[in-house]
């Protein structure tokens, strides 16, 4: 029973396993108390942010730090810190649903919650001593304190590990001095505690230090830097010159700093997937509501088919990213809760929990970024020569998106982590994955492949996510042969890889959403969701098409490219072409008449 329990809970297996008949979490399944927590969240943006739109294009970096404070006095600070802090010690999922509804009406307050709770609260939850978390935690949760994570520097972005500013110890071996520059730190200027990375001596890994905020003491901040977007987001350099620590502030061990780096960077990059969803709700229903409105040829513009085109996509993206978000959200408090049951503790089994679902949680950050981006662009479409006027929130919306793409990992870094990441659980035998790569080109070139086809709701959208399975294990096994270990130098076959198998977690978790709704025995309330899945699936077939055929003809030649490319054509293909406009008419038709987003 324990090994099944543990290969259900295991991050990865999705692209192995056939899920049609697994049930998932949907938003769906909030609990009340988190529909209470929902809307208090959604509350508080709506009173307190959303009419201060404009301010926050201003750089009022002060309005974001009075909203701060306001939502350390509602809790919302504290939802994952444990209630021994001072927090209020809530479920994953809990901590995923605050992170969306507090995200969607300004880049800047969603930066600062973000760059806060995550990566400048979280690693002392995870990583500090009992006395480090006494100390620090219950300011932090309450709003009276804000952190920062000072880790990126001139000549390390990417390559975080590669960080210059060193750590050196003090001749009475009491404390440390810091010394170096970081930039681009989120919170800088209004920080009390920086969560500071540097390399002490000549170690091969940077160490992390906890460092109270004071100008006395050889910090200095950079002026705010001008930015595209998140205007109201506090963002400069902070330069450290012979900064005194106590050795007591060192956070986790020596040299752990790039593991607790990256770890913090996991839980950011699932939060940043999530923090985009509200934004795409507001976008779509503001671009919903102006399309009602605006009249053109006698008409509302949204009875013109070229805008029903652009609200069924947005809509499309907000649904399929929920589904998606709150998945894997779920997945990952199960598999918490499995390692608590297995003796580990509380921090422990949290770092694990999310360390296994490392592989989605960078599809997450990947799909739900690029998705706010398109719904921004095609909101300012929408508007018209409006939508590039300040006067409507379309604009800020469109340069407040742009950083989600760079973030936690740039896109392209996430798309390669994702797909090395997946390689090395199957390499580790964490996942059966070569078994399955052996099966996969089986399943392939099986001459009576319908045999398998799914029957239910679904079955061909669900009989196309099986075999786009199939052909991307069959597409990494043989791009495994050919290059080896130098696959992960083929950066553009590891992007076409990681877009494939980000249309089959995103499409699969929408399909699994909505049959469980269905099962439910909501049918006539799911049909608009329906049509959602079967849009979706349509243009993700094109995209795993695509993407497959540029892998094919890179990693072989002849007879084999032959077959791969046949075998291609003929799995990924419907059976009966869904009309396709139709579908997209139907959802669009449905939410206008609502005038909004309403899923």
């Amino acid at each position: 029973m324990e090994a099944i329990e543990k290969k259900e809970l295991g991050g990865g297996l999705f692209i192995i396993d056939n899920n049609h008949k697994k049930s998932i979490f949907t938003p769906e399944d909030f609990s009340e108390e988190q529909q209470m927590m929902k809307a208090a969240v959604r509350d508080f943006i709506d009173r307190e942010v959303w009419p201060n739109k404009e301010r926050f294009e201003k750089k009022d970096y002060e309005l974001t730090k009075t909203l701060m404070e306001k939502a350390g006095s509602l809790g919302f600070l504290s939802i994952s810190v444990p209630e021994a802090y001072g927090g209020m010690g809530m479920d994953f999922v809990s901590s995923m649903l605050v992170c969306d509804y507090i995200s969607g009406a300004t880049g800047s307050l969603s930066t600062a919650f973000g760059a806060h709770t995550g990566i400048g609260t979280l690693p002392i939850t995870l990583y500090g001593t009992e006395e480090q978390k006494q100390k620090y935690l219950p300011k932090l949760s309450s709003g009276e304190w804000f952190g920062c994570y000072c880790l990126t520097e001139p000549g390390a972005g990417s390559d975080a590990n590669s960080g210059k500013t060193k750590a050196e110890l003090t001749e009475d071996g009491t404390h440390y001095k810091i010394s170096g520059q970081k930039m681009w730190i989120s919170n800088a200027g209004f920080a009390s505690l920086m969560i500071v990375f540097a390399r002490i001596e000549n170690d091969k890994n940077i160490t992390a230090f906890l460092v109270d905020y004071d100008s006395k003491n050889g910090i200095r901040l950079g002026d705010e830097e001008n930015k595209l977007g998140i205007h109201s987001s506090s963002t400069r350099q902070v330069f450290f010159t012979e900064t005194i620590v106590p050795m007591q502030n060192m956070l986790g061990e020596r040299g752990g700093g790039f593991k607790i780096a990256m770890n913090a960077l996991n839980v950011g990059r699932v939060k940043l997937g999530v923090a985009c969803l509200d934004a795409q709700r507001r976008i779509t229903t503001e671009s919903i509501k102006y399309a009602n409105e605006r009249v053109q040829f006698k008409t509302p513009i949204s009875k013109f088919g070229a805008i029903k085109e652009k609200i069924a996509r947005m809509a499309t993206s907000c649904y399929v990213g929920e589904s998606a978000c709150y998945r894997v959200a779920k997945d990952i408090e199960d598999r918490i809760k499995y390692f608590v049951s297995q003796g580990m503790s509380d921090q422990e089994a949290e770092l694990k929990g999310v360390e296994d679902y490392a592989v989605e949680c960078s599809l997450i950050k990947v799909g739900a970024s690029e998705d706010l981006q398109n719904c921004s662009d095609e909101g300012i479409q929408i508007f018209g020569g409006m939508g590039f006027s300040a006067d409507t929130p379309m604009e800020s919306a469109w340069r407040d998106a742009r950083i989600g793409r760079i973030y936690e990992g740039t896109n392209e870094i996430n798309r390669m982590l994702s797909v090395g990441m997946l390689l090395k659980k199957g390499i580790k035998g964490h996942i059966d994955l070569m078994g399955a790569v052996m099966k996969a080109a089986g399943n392939l070139s099986d001459q009576d492949h319908e045999n398998n086809y799914v029957e239910g709701h679904f079955s061909q959208e669900q009989n196309l996510i099986y075999k786009f399975k199939q052909l991307f294990l069959v597409l990494i096994g043989n791009a495994v042969q050919k290059y080896g270990k130098k696959l992960e130098e083929q950066q553009q076959i590891l992007l076409a890889l990681s877009d494939i198998l980000i249309e089959i977690y995103f499409a699969e978790s929408a399909l699994l959403r909505t049959i469980k709704n269905l099962e439910r025995g909501e049918i006539e309330a799911q049909e608009i969701t329906k049509a959602i899945v079967q849009f979706y699936v349509f243009e993700a077939h094109d995209i795993v098409n695509k993407k497959g055929k540029e892998v094919i003809l890179n990693i072989s030649e002849g007879k084999e490219q032959k077959q791969l490319l046949e075998a291609l054509n003929k799995n990924c293909s419907y059976r009966e072409y869904p009309n396709i406009i139709e579908i997209k008419t139907k959802i669009a038709d449905k939410f206008v008449k609502e005038n909004r987003y309403f899923i």
